[in-house]
């Protein structure tokens, strides 16, 4: 695992390094989840940055993670998009994993809006449908781990986090407005977080169900974690890739292969793409209302 330390100077170093980039200083930071990168393709004048080439960025190893940082203008505003995400079953540490966060901040981002794959675990729930996540399950953090374990800098944020608002009440309140007003139906719901890579039993299934979780994936809490911690607000959005069966056994005489999930989840993602990026425009094109 990489448990490399990180300090003020990597922050500062990494964002001096973006900065000079480009000229643009964007407000807002977009992570997309597996198969949901293209949401960035309508960036205006946009500057691509590799994570490889940007000091102390953890690089992605995961198929439909592109690992890029796109910055230039949406819907009126600056943004900063991060193509893809590095995960925990990766190998890297959740502070490693949040590194980006802390970065974003120091550019001067404000807001934060992360998007993921997740398996819903409700029967009126389909494949494609978006759900707004109005709370979080932290399954990782119970067990003991937590971006924010060991020594604390004041510069970053306190010591301790309060998060019984961790998604930011007035974004949610606009993103439901936005999705009226564009005819796209936007659920809300708990998503819960597991570390991955393995996909849920079905006695993991019925266990989440039983604890409140609507859907389950394998990243976001830490991110926004951090995100709270920066004194930033968060947006959470789920894209539903695939549905996970009541009893958590696939209708099928033969589960499918971990490859042919995820290669599910690719697919799903890039089908519902069209409708997140018209939601999310929405949002940017009135963020100056919250």
């Amino acid at each position: 695992m990489d448990e490399r330390p990180y300090g003020w100077e990597e922050i500062e170093e990494s964002a001096s390094y973006i900065s000079a980039q480009t000229p643009s200083r964007p407000t807002v930071a977009i992570i997309t989840g597996s198969g949901l990168g293209a949401v960035a393709d309508d960036v205006e004048a946009p500057e691509s940055m590799p994570y490889g080439v940007i000091p102390h960025f953890p690089s992605t190893s995961v198929q439909g993670h592109v690992g890029e940082l796109v910055i230039g203008r949406l819907a009126g505003k600056e943004v900063a998009f991060m193509r893809g995400r590095v995960h925990f079953y990766e190998g890297y540490s959740l502070q490693r994993i949040t590194f980006p966060i802390r970065v974003m901040h120091r550019l001067g981002i404000d807001t934060v809006i992360v998007t993921n794959a997740a398996g819903g675990l409700r029967e009126d729930q389909k494949a494609g449908d978006l759900m707004l996540i109005t709370d979080h399950i932290n399954l990782v953090g119970m067990a003991g781990f937590n971006p924010l374990r060991g020594p604390n800098d004041p510069r970053l944020g306190p010591r301790f986090v309060e998060m019984s608002v961790a998604y930011d009440v007035g974004l949610r309140d606009l993103a439901l407005s936005v999705a009226e007003e564009l005819g796209v139906e936007l659920r809300q719901g708990t998503y819960a977080m597991s570390a991955g890579p393995t996909f849920e039993t079905p006695a993991d299934v019925r266990f989440l169900r039983l604890i409140g979780a609507d859907a389950v994936g394998m990243s976001t809490v830490p991110e926004v974690i951090v995100v709270r911690h920066e004194g930033m607000r968060a947006l959470g959005l789920s894209h539903i890739s695939n549905v996970i069966p009541v009893g958590g056994v696939p209708s099928k005489d033969q589960p499918m292969s971990q490859e042919s999930l995820h290669q599910e989840v690719l697919d799903a993602g890039r089908e519902v793409v069209p409708k997140l990026s018209l939601l999310i425009k929405g949002i940017l094109s009135r963020m100056q209302e919250v």
